[in-house]
């Protein structure tokens, strides 16, 4: 009875220690990108970047979170996934604190590079490490998960001008800081590798050839494009359309952030609903009604009531975190979810990059909001379309080429 009490004992510590660092984990997958923004103005200056830097720097986490995050099952499978993903933490802190040691626009942007790489390994991982460890509380992990991802994220954008300020206005620490959080993330991983999970052999893995062929990898991947594609989109334009529609800068800020704080909420909420049923389609649908009710106040509405509408998009991108949910729901093992998130992630954020680009063209190609705003309700049809197929209860592991390749 002892030994056993105090086997016990172990698995709920290791349980614990496994949330712990999930949840550190997250904390830190968005801070090298949100912490730059507020900023950026006086890295531009201090660094003497020019419009294509300034272009590339920005740019630049889409691509890694892209190449990186297809390079990610193969590196587990060589290393171990607990190990990977404290290398990932510890790339990511060097990363965050190299870059402002040296004031060199070149190392600046090697450097984001090395930062954004642990990021993206982060991105996949996760939903991994969820799926195998709690592949009984998929729904409820995932709110973990994304409830931390979102705080993370909110929490870069908007303290780290403050703490620029209480510093004298030194940037270099206002970014820097970022990194001790990400050596604090690393430590409960320390101690979990001694619980390194056994290895895939690759023995019926779904590598890239194998997904490429399959339709609901494929929908995933649009679906994940799709709602990232928004949220770059609103991440980037929506303090310019509130500017445009009469809003004060202070104004416009105040929207803004309130409108990237509701995803800490939402967070909380969507993963554990739609993990308890098999099919996710009416929730698809919900988040595609908040931005199509969202979107058309934005372009239509009197200019005063601009806040309300961003708020119906706001809520409307919690279908990120169903996107991250269903990256477990679809698949049946680890290695699996795996697989499809590291393609639908990589595809999907490819896919998004282009969003915010193709918007800064349509408006200043006609100077307004109509042509912008039309891509916008295309973007989004085209998420109802993918999500309706993958919100179904099915499985990637049943598709006929996975089954012939098992």
């Amino acid at each position: 009875m002892v030994v056993l009490a105090q086997g016990k004992s172990r698995t709920g510590t290791l349980t614990w220690l496994l949330v712990l660092g999930i949840v550190l984990a997250a904390l830190n997958l968005r801070t090298g990108v949100t912490s730059i923004g507020p900023v950026l103005d006086q890295i531009t200056a201090a660094l003497g970047l020019n419009g294509f830097t300034t272009g590339l720097l920005t740019t630049l986490p889409v691509l890694c979170f892209a190449t990186f995050g297809a390079l990610t099952p193969a590196a587990a499978r060589r290393i171990g996934e607990h190990r990977l993903l404290l290398l990932s933490l510890v790339v990511l802190c060097a990363g965050l604190v190299i870059r402002v040691t040296v004031d060199s626009a070149v190392v600046f942007l090697v450097t984001s590079v090395v930062a954004l790489a642990g990021g993206a390994v982060g991105n996949v991982l996760i939903p991994t490490l969820v799926k195998r460890h709690f592949p009984a509380r998929t729904g409820v992990m995932t709110t973990v998960y994304t409830t931390a991802l979102a705080t993370g994220t909110m929490l870069a954008a908007a303290a780290t001008v403050p703490i620029e300020q209480v510093s004298g206005g030194d940037w270099h620490l206002a970014l820097g800081v970022w990194g001790a959080l990400a050596a604090v993330a690393a430590l409960p991983w320390l101690v979990l590798l001694r619980s390194e999970p056994a290895r895939d052999t690759g023995r019926g893995d779904m590598g890239p050839r194998l997904l490429v062929r399959s339709r609901l990898a494929w929908s995933m991947a649009a679906y994940f494009g799709t709602q990232s594609m928004v949220a770059y989109i609103m991440f980037g334009w929506l303090a310019q359309m509130l500017l445009d529609r009469g809003y004060t800068a202070g104004g416009a800020g105040l929207v803004l952030a309130v409108f990237t704080g509701l995803g800490i909420p939402v967070s909380l909420v969507v993963p554990s609903i739609a993990g308890r049923f098999a099919d996710q389609r009416p929730a698809v649908v919900v988040f595609v009604a908040f931005y199509v009710v969202g979107l058309t106040g934005l372009w239509l509405a009197p200019g005063g009531t601009a806040w309300i509408w961003a708020m119906f998009v706001g809520v409307g991108m919690g279908s990120f975190p169903l996107a991250l949910t269903m990256l477990a729901l679809r698949t049946r093992g680890a290695e699996a979810t795996a697989a499809l998130s590291a393609f639908g992630q990589s595809v999907g954020y490819l896919m998004a990059g282009a969003g915010p680009l193709l918007i800064g063209v349509l408006y200043a190609a006609t100077g307004g909001w109509t042509a912008p705003f039309v891509l916008l309700f295309a973007i989004v049809v085209a998420q109802l379309g993918f999500g309706w197929y993958v919100g179904a209860d099915r499985y990637l592991e049943d598709e006929p080429v996975s089954r012939t390749a098992g």
